[in-house]
């Protein structure tokens, strides 16, 4: 009996199985994960599970026993290896499950340092699945020495729980400053102000000439002259979406698998979710890593498989909690040509990205109620007076009535 069957079982697998289930899908769903868990959360991982503060139990989206009771197979601990489109099936291990719907929430992967330097030696990490962060967890003790490559959010956050347990850490950005993909001069300036305060080595402008050691990582050559010795190394270069699947199977791919409004890739019974979906936005293709988004993506193809027709409007927001802040970010600054900072006396900071008059996007720090206000009147479509952000005594919430 054929069904929907699922590849990958992260955020969008988890949502779109549970959305299926609750609007009435009564058919078979058959969902297959490479790891040998059930779906779990993923940015406690290099945070609150890294740093003891959360356990296993409290990672898992839901417990095994949900799955049970909604009557979904689950293929743990197995991966997906072809796609047979003409007869329908997909293979995993010995078997060749039908489907009528296959929804493909494979996800991203996690770049890794090229073996050619030292990529390949023990003691170089990712930080991406919970077998990479059980690996490294013991390497943390106090007085250690890593060495962080990236300083993206990944990298700044294993950074700061580096230092918060006492490790001596060096952060290399080979781009001019830490988070220059994603966040502007002043938010990079506000946090690399933050790991400096808390001992962390930040150089900017460096990069990696190669990691050194005999099977394992020992030390570590730097392209400003440096060499450094290292107990460990942790990669947070980026992710790239996980397109292998389905390329083998000749889908459409841009920038990840590229799907319509409604979630479709170019073969209509194969649907495409979260981190590694491309989809339509205006007159570009955009695709989103985040966990809204893998939510939003999840549900909405749920949705469309049982008959909704609806397309998808992305929602952006992310989030990163680093020592005692919380960034909490609202939209898409791409584009931008202005910021406006607000400063309140709590300590609380926030940076609204404007072009022209338009809002595209707020960085809030430790200030909830501005991301919630930017948050709103981005996705409604709306604006905000830039001296009423701009003047810390003045409220922001008559700007959501305006």
């Amino acid at each position: 009996m054929s069904g929907v069957v699922v590849v990958g079982a992260g955020q969008a697998a988890a949502s779109l199985v549970a959305k299926l289930r609750s609007g009435g899908y009564a058919g078979q769903i058959t969902l297959i994960g490479e790891e040998p868990v059930v779906p779990y959360q993923r940015p406690p991982l290099s945070k609150a599970y890294l740093l003891g503060e959360m356990d296993l139990d409290r990672l898992f989206l839901r417990p095994a026993e949900f799955y049970a009771a909604q009557n979904v197979t689950l293929r743990l601990g197995s991966r997906a290896t072809a796609i047979d489109r003409a007869a329908r099936t997909v293979t995993v291990g010995q078997d060749a499950l039908a489907y009528e719907h296959l929804v493909l929430c494979t996800g991203a992967v996690p770049r890794r340092l090229p073996e050619a330097i030292g990529g390949a030696l023990g003691g170089v990490y990712a930080v991406r699945t919970l077998s990479d962060v059980d690996a490294m967890a013991p390497r943390f003790q106090k007085g250690a020495r890593v060495l962080i490559v990236g300083g993206g959010y990944i990298g700044l956050e294993a950074a700061a729980v580096a230092a918060k347990l006492g490790l001596t850490v060096t952060l290399v950005e080979a781009a001019p400053r830490i988070l220059q993909r994603v966040a502007a001069p002043e938010t990079s300036d506000y946090f690399r102000a933050q790991h400096q305060s808390h001992g962390v080595d930040i150089r900017e402008g460096t990069g990696l000439v190669k990691l050194t050691g005999d099977g394992q990582v020992t030390g570590a050559e730097l392209s400003d002259g440096t060499r450094l010795e290292i107990d460990f190394a942790i990669a947070g270069v980026g992710i790239a979406p996980d397109t292998g699947l389905a390329e083998a199977a000749e889908l459409e791919i841009d920038n990840g698998i590229l799907v319509n409004a409604q979630g479709q890739t170019s073969d209509p019974a194969i649907w495409a979710a979260g981190d590694c979906a491309a989809f339509p936005q205006g007159d570009a293709v955009m695709r989103l890593e985040s966990v809204g988004n893998a939510i939003d993506m999840g549900e909405l193809v749920a949705e469309n498989i049982l008959g909704a027709g609806r397309a998808y409007a992305a929602r952006p927001w992310f989030w990163s909690d680093q020592y005692d802040t919380k960034l909490q970010i609202a939209g898409l600054n791409a584009g931008y040509d202005q910021i406006v900072t607000r400063r309140a006396e709590d300590g609380a900071l926030s940076h609204w990205y404007y072009a022209g008059e338009r809002l595209l996007a707020v960085d809030a720090m430790n200030d909830s109620r501005a991301y919630m206000v930017g948050k709103r009147l981005i996705e409604a479509g709306r604006t905000a007076d830039k001296t009423v952000v701009a003047n810390p005594a003045a409220d922001l919430k008559p700007l959501l009535k305006g």
